[in-house]
């Protein structure tokens, strides 16, 4: 378990240096950024799975195809919310993912949600609307863009789920990737902006930080109970407003914070309840 917890710390800092250098890249386009977020992660999955043997086309082709671009989506979306709102505010809405999820779940797996799910799930979301209702700071574009990253990231949830064990981990996240970098390469030529100095540096990056996250959120799901490890990645959230309000002089109002708090907690409830249970 402590190494599940040293995992799961290592991961939510990866993530929340990711969010500061997408955020410290405001000045280029969201395509471009997604493009060496994408490049950068190839570097580790494509020689993964030559050394390993793995076949880099997979076997459920559709399906890997729909979650990269569900994916796709999910992350530009994401990125793009960072260049309206607080980085605390736009990680805590991305994070509500999990009740799209479900809802996904139910309507196309046909999976059942406890009554006290919903009850979590509607704590979480009352968050949300507390952020933009009593909050006038918080620019509603950049709401709408993270609610809906959400969305797709619950759609990505749901397509990983009828992958199954059809595919190695590694194959999933290759063609998530590859299929970003080809995208995101091509949506960014019309805006391009060449990086000088040290951008480099923070664009090649992109791509390490979002790597190391993943696996290491990944190896700590692996060696510890979920139930127990899952809502320490809510970490994300607190490091994310403490580099925030540091670095780039982020303001969280006491209604901000309080959106922030109910998010975290109705997330966190509905993962203990459920694993508990099953």
């Amino acid at each position: 378990m402590k190494k599940a917890i040293q995992y799961m710390i290592i991961s939510a800092l990866a993530f929340t240096f990711l969010n500061v250098f997408v955020k410290s890249l405001n000045n280029f386009s969201v395509y471009q950024i997604v493009f060496f977020r994408s490049i950068g992660s190839l570097f580790f999955t494509i020689p993964f799975l030559l050394k390993n043997n793995i076949s880099i086309l997979g076997n459920k082709k559709a399906l890997l195809i729909t979650r990269s671009v569900f994916g796709l989506i999910s992350m530009t979306l994401f990125f793009l919310s960072l260049k309206y709102i607080a980085m605390g505010t736009a990680v805590s809405i991305r994070y509500i993912a999990p009740i799209f999820a479900a809802f996904f779940a139910l309507i196309i797996l046909k999976e059942k949600i406890k009554p006290m799910q919903w009850l979590f799930f509607a704590i979480a979301f009352s968050g949300v609307l507390i952020l933009k209702g009593f909050n006038s700071e918080v620019q509603v574009e950049g709401v709408i863009f993270a609610v809906v990253s959400s969305i797709f990231a619950g759609l990505v949830y749901i397509t990983i789920r009828k992958i199954g064990k059809e595919d190695h981990p590694v194959v999933v996240v290759n063609y998530f990737m590859v299929i970003s970098a080809v995208i995101g390469g091509l949506l960014a030529i019309n805006n391009w902006i060449t990086p000088k100095g040290e951008e480099w540096l923070v664009f090649l990056s992109l791509g390490i930080f979002g790597y190391f996250a993943q696996l290491y959120m990944t190896k700590a799901m692996q060696v510890g109970e979920t139930n127990q490890v899952a809502p320490l990645k809510y970490l994300e959230v607190i490091f994310t407003i403490i580099i925030g309000f540091t670095w780039f002089k982020e303001v969280y109002t006491l209604w901000s914070l309080g959106g922030i708090l109910l998010i975290v907690l109705g997330l966190t409830l509905n993962v203990i309840i459920k694993k508990t249970n099953n």
